[in-house]
């Protein structure tokens, strides 16, 4: 009998648990450990912020639906990993044993970096869908009583799209209710251009966000970080090519919706040869640990290098459709590792994301997602928008049946190999 224990329970997680379970003997245990006893589904947040999703629309509850299908849930954090031991120490002080574990946490997010940062200081987020929805009373203050608006990402952040999203559904939203021009907005990040996304742009992400904001009259700071917040202002510096300070500006505001930095989480915090200094889980192109070979990671919470020196530390994000490339490959090569094979499949790390605008939006796709590529292509149009919706509402059926099937990734591969995503668009 083999044990699997699936650590985290997020779009990597119960993807791995649903994908994983077909593959497993009638003998094995697979075992999915939470902080949270219910799915969410996070690319949808920003809708929650301004009212247009309900909390409980995106998330699912899990011990039920794990029971169904014949997998273990456990609604425990991890207090610690011993992967030298090959078990976990969790919250109540239980200990699960494994033979095989899979890293699916997604990441800490690291608002005590900066001073005033996060919803226990003075910026709002839509980094889990509960946060989103405190967000969504901060917004309502916002629209009986309108005032500036500072969105963005921290130095450091890795995950933009969200922060990109944020800013142009509220405008929508702020239009729709006849008082964006009652509200002054400013988008701020680490970026050494808007449009970079940590993958030094994809086709003409440049000119097409930069035309968004302007067109929505958003003003932009570019290679920003971020020194402190406090009640009703934020303290930026930017940084010139070459490193050195520009003089610090205060932005003032009365809603701030800002994306942390990202690190590992502490249950991770120091393993020589499983984490990187930042807590995230080293691997090889299989998923596998190398100091720790019976240990993959999958998601947010591994490790990848930037594309390249930055005046203000960029990280590479992780998007839906590469996790779920990654969950694939890492499902067959626990099959093999148990069968006492070598792992064969590897994740194509294609970066590929679809952006919503509130009306509109941006698509792209990155084949690799770090340069030179074989595939850079973006493209913008109403449709994302629509095509954003249809992937919630598919995504969300997927897992309230169980399923698996990475429907999206495969059709983009298609795509890619039919030409039908060639160039830059």
């Amino acid at each position: 009998m083999t044990t699997i224990v699936v650590l985290g329970a997020g779009i990597g997680g119960v993807s791995q648990a649903f994908e994983l379970k077909p593959l497993l003997g009638q003998q094995d245990r697979l075992i999915v450990v939470s902080d949270q006893a219910h799915f969410e589904f996070t690319p949808s947040n920003p809708w929650v912020a301004v009212g247009w999703r309900r909390e409980d629309q995106i998330t699912v509850e899990l011990p039920k639906l794990f029971e169904r299908h014949g997998i273990e849930f456990i609604g425990q954090a991890a207090t610690a990993v011993q992967p030298a031991d090959n078990r976990i120490v969790l919250a109540d002080d239980r200990i699960i044993d494994y033979d095989y574990l899979v890293v699916a946490t997604g990441p800490k997010l690291a608002f005590e970096e900066i001073e005033g940062l996060g919803p226990a200081g003075h910026t709002s987020s839509v980094c889990k869908t509960g946060h989103a929805s405190e967000t969504r009373h901060d917004v309502e203050g916002l629209f009986s009583d309108p005032g500036p608006v500072v969105v963005g990402a921290a130095q450091g952040a890795s995950c933009f799209g969200p922060a990109y999203e944020y800013a142009f559904i509220l405008d929508t939203e702020l239009r729709k209710r006849k008082i964006r021009d009652r509200v002054p907005m400013t988008f701020v990040t680490p970026e050494p251009y808007i449009g970079h996304l940590g993958l030094d742009g994809v086709g003409d992400t440049k000119g097409m966000l930069e035309s968004e904001l302007r067109n929505r009259h958003i003003h932009w700071v570019t290679n920003a970080k971020i020194d402190r917040v406090d009640a009703g202002s934020m303290a930026v510096t930017e940084v010139e090519e070459g490193g050195a300070d520009k003089p610090q500006r205060l932005l003032e505001f009365k809603h701030a919706m800002v994306i942390p930095a990202f690190k590992g989480i502490e249950a991770l915090d120091g393993i020589e040869g499983l984490v990187n200094p930042r807590g995230f889980v080293l691997v090889d192109e299989f998923q596998r640990n190398p100091t720790y070979p019976n240990v993959y990671a999958i998601g947010v919470c591994i490790a990848i290098p930037p594309v390249g020196p930055t005046p203000v530390p960029v990280g590479v994000p992780k998007t839906g459709f590469m996790i779920e490339s990654m969950v694939t490959a890492t499902a067959h090569n626990l099959r093999d590792a148990a069968d006492g094979k070598e792992p064969s499949r590897r994740a194509t790390w294609n970066a590929v994301c679809l952006a919503d605008f509130g009306d509109s939006g941006v698509a792209f796709v990155a084949s690799p997602q770090i340069p030179p590529r074989n595939t850079n292509w973006a493209s913008k149009g109403k449709w994302v928008h629509f095509a954003k919706i249809g992937f919630e509402k598919y995504f969300l059926r997927k897992v309230r049946r169980g399923q698996s099937e990475p429907f999206y990734e495969k059709q983009i591969l298609k795509w890619i190999d039919a030409g039908k995503l060639k160039g830059t668009s």
